[in-house]
């Protein structure tokens, strides 16, 4: 029977990145929740460690339960806080370091942990379709999927936000051509897209959610 984790491996999972389950620790404290089947190790460079969806149900149990004068969670992951987080288009300021070097490598690594989670959690192993993990945090895969294709965020691109229907979100973009390349990025990550007429302005949007088959 696997142990349950420690006190040390609690604070370092519920310090993961909210949007993409990456790890931050000591090598050692890392191979250790490889072994408890908590995280993984991903193989191409930098070899960055990522929760598994058994790592996640320990980081959303402790959010759900805090433990007595715990201290509460960590906020979303602003801008600028040195952790990856996927831009959905709604930041309210520029971030910083957008287009950087060093942005296109967070993110190239991050889309790369999210294509090895869906190996890993998808029955047949298949990275074309997007996992379980994608379906609950709808925005964030959403906008992850949306930036590693180069589209650009923000004012001058997509928005992503939440939608009353279960499983989808709106895409906006302040260009018809902006739309139309959000809609092929998305097609390209495994998301059904439809593109609709918003009332009564008509402006247009995309729905788009996660393929099942």
């Amino acid at each position: 029977m696997t142990k349950p984790p420690t006190a040390v491996q609690r604070r370092i999972i519920e310090a993961a990145d909210p949007a993409t389950g990456r790890l931050s620790g000591s090598e050692a404290q890392l191979a250790a929740l490889v072994r408890q089947h908590l995280a993984f190790r991903h193989p191409r460079p930098p070899h960055a460690y990522f929760l598994t969806p058994a790592g996640h149900r320990v980081r959303e149990e402790a959010a759900r339960a805090p433990a007595a004068g715990a201290p509460a969670p960590p906020p979303a992951t602003p801008a600028g806080s040195g952790l990856f987080a996927a831009r959905t288009g709604a930041e309210p300021v520029p971030p910083p370091g957008g287009g950087s070097p060093a942005r296109a490598r967070d993110v190239r690594s991050a889309w790369e942990g999210l294509l090895e989670m869906r190996r890993m959690t998808n029955s047949d192993g298949a990275r074309d379709r997007p996992c379980g993990w994608e379906r609950t945090h709808l925005v964030q895969a959403a906008a992850l999927a949306l930036e590693a294709a180069g589209c650009p965020p923000g004012p001058g691109g997509y928005r992503v936000g939440d939608t009353p229907q279960p499983e989808a979100v709106a895409v906006r973009d302040v260009s018809p051509d902006g739309l139309r390349t959000c809609a092929r990025a998305l097609e390209a990550a495994g998301w059904q897209v439809s593109e609709h007429a918003e009332r009564p302005q008509g402006a247009r949007y995309l729905l788009a959610s996660p393929r099942r088959g």
